[in-house]
């Protein structure tokens, strides 16, 4: 699998989705530099990485939506090709109309930078198909098989849509991780940020498209004392071996 990382001005987690994309046997990742108008020969995925593009100026991801680059990873997802927004990635395609909603300030109003659980609400999609074939190494309090412990670190960070939306996510089985405790459940206490419905993560109508908050990058490697994250990059490695 061959994943492209777009840079933009201001973007701070390239270099760790540029690492976690390529841990795996068989793939590799190169970066997308924010001016390029042509994408690289061979990509199966883009994530658009977390940061401040721009300094978040305007609003989180305003800026970053008209680069160039975003007309292609565009294009690309209108093709199917997979792509995944990580925290400010994830702000940029709601800015860009590839994803519905909006993230908000937190309801502290506070930068929250800390580990948290995410129960995974669909393991049927190409960014979680994974998540439920292998025993999760950290913890033993966690009963619920679909339960991550993934970073975050973002101000910025409450999902929100309006109703119209929200029931259309749900209905849709659109959600594919919330903000939950490490056995699983989803409750007032477990959400971070004031995301409506505890939401984390969704995806769009093709499945094609990501967007989450956490950072899955930052909790690949043994080294850094969490894995779980790998198991998202293991399943759109799954999901691109077995295309027909």
């Amino acid at each position: 699998m061959k994943t492209g990382v777009v840079i933009f001005p201001g973007s701070n987690c390239d270099r760790d989705a540029l690492y976690g994309a390529s841990l795996l046997e068989g793939t590799s990742s190169v970066r997308l530099w924010h001016k390029e108008t042509e994408l690289p020969a061979g990509l199966d995925c883009i994530i658009v990485p977390g940061g401040f593009s721009y300094g978040d100026y305007l609003r989180c991801g305003a800026i970053a939506r008209f680069s160039p680059i975003m007309h292609e990873v565009m294009r690309f997802a209108e093709r199917g090709g997979f792509v995944m927004g990580i925290c400010n990635g994830f702000q940029i395609l709601t800015e860009a109309g590839m994803l519905p909603g909006a993230l908000l300030r937190n309801k502290n109003v506070s930068f929250i930078c800390k580990d948290v659980f995410l129960r995974t609400e669909r393991t049927d999609t190409a960014f979680t198909s994974a998540i439920t074939q292998q025993q999760h190494p950290q913890g033993q309090d966690r009963n619920h098989t679909g339960v991550l412990r993934i970073p975050i670190a973002h101000g910025e960070g409450a999902y929100y849509a309006d109703a119209e939306i929200i029931t259309e996510l749900e209905a849709e089985g659109r959600v594919v991780f919330r903000y939950a405790d490490s056995t699983g459940a989803v409750t007032p206490e477990s959400n971070p940020n004031g995301s409506v419905n505890n939401i984390a993560g969704i995806i769009n109508k093709k499945g094609n498209v990501l967007g989450m908050m956490p950072h899955p990058e930052r909790a690949a490697d043994a080294t850094l004392g969490k894995t779980d994250g790998l198991l998202v990059f293991q399943s759109l490695v799954k999901t691109v071996h077995e295309a027909p």
